[in-house]
């Protein structure tokens, strides 16, 4: 299913940082090889920067990790890659990336000629087909699912053991302890669902759906009004003025909204929820860096809900 924000009058320009440090990279990977790296390291890439994240915590001390996207102040669905991130992708052993449409460009750069897909050498692990998703998934926010980071670090760890076969024993522990250390995340949604059963939320995207959904929480936003916003297309005023109600009529007890990527119909519904006394809960598209790892991120998105539920308290940014 393709994402389309070509009209998104949101569009953002990409962090100049993160492209000096592609450049950095591609400089100096120059001369040594296809990914290979200083001591024999693998060169992995993370089409975003929590599946970066994971790849990191299972390759360690023999993995060099960067990630495309990682700015928290941009649209990831508007993301366009330039030729210096193409060669960069090109240079990997191994790549992670969403799929559902949520990140294009990576398909783009490897159909092309040269692209990671050409070399079977190369290691490609799209998670919507990891996961078994039909291409007509609505959304495409899949690491809030709880099942997903759990197969990515076992498929990175198996992937990293075929390309590197001494040190197979290294990334499968660490792939294990990436899957144990998401146990206080589990439990934290577990814990909710048990101790606020049901507890009605409005959304303005359905970035964090997989996670309301495992928290038991039921999300009284018209998922038609969350497509429309994530794609950038103005939403039916039916839908409006029925989540405008929601706050109005005091029907939502905690209001979830996608703080990376925001406009005139998201602020009014911000605003709406203020004046109600709904407490607010800001999500991310992309990790929030620095002092997260994809657990601590997950887990302070539940404990914020729980604030927001439990004590009426917003937290606008982690």
């Amino acid at each position: 299913m393709e994402y389309d924000r070509s009209t998104n009058r949101r569009r953002l320009a990409t962090c100049a940082v993160l492209l000096i440090a592609l450049a950095a990279c591609i400089a100096g990977c120059a001369g040594t090889g296809l990914g290979a790296r200083p001591g024999g390291r693998i060169l992995a890439i993370g089409a975003e920067n929590q599946y970066a994240n994971v790849i990191a915590q299972v390759g360690g001390r023999y993995v060099d990790t960067l990630a495309i996207e990682s700015n928290p102040n941009t649209d990831p669905h508007t993301f366009e890659a330039s030729p210096s991130v193409a060669e960069l992708v090109s240079s990997a052993r191994l790549v992670v990336q969403n799929g559902v449409g949520y990140d294009t460009f990576m398909e783009r750069i490897e159909s092309a000629s040269g692209g990671v897909r050409s070399n079977s050498s190369r290691k490609v692990i799209d998670v919507q087909k990891l996961l078994g998703l039909p291409d007509s998934t609505p959304n495409p926010h899949l690491w809030y699912k709880p099942r997903t980071m759990p197969a990515v670090a076992l498929a990175v760890a198996a992937d990293l053991s075929a390309i590197q076969p001494a040190h197979a024993a290294y990334f499968q522990a660490n792939a294990a302890a990436f899957v144990r250390s998401l146990t206080p995340w589990l439990q934290a949604l577990a814990r909710f669902a048990r101790e606020y059963p049901n507890t009605p939320v409005a959304t303005t995207e359905p970035v964090g759906d997989y996670m309301l959904e495992a928290a038991g929480t039921v999300n009284l936003t018209p998922f038609s009004l969350q497509a429309d916003i994530m794609n950038g297309v103005d939403p039916a005023p039916q839908d409006v003025t029925l989540q405008s109600g929601l706050f109005a009529d005091h029907r939502v007890k905690v209001f979830v909204y996608n703080q990376q990527v925001t406009d005139s119909v998201t602020q009014s519904f911000l605003q709406a929820a203020e004046r109600a006394g709904v407490p607010v809960v800001g999500v991310y598209e992309t990790m929030p860096t620095p002092g997260y790892d994809y657990q601590t991120w997950m887990l302070a998105e539940v404990r914020a809900l729980r604030r927001a539920v439990a004590e009426k308290v917003s937290t606008r940014k982690l």
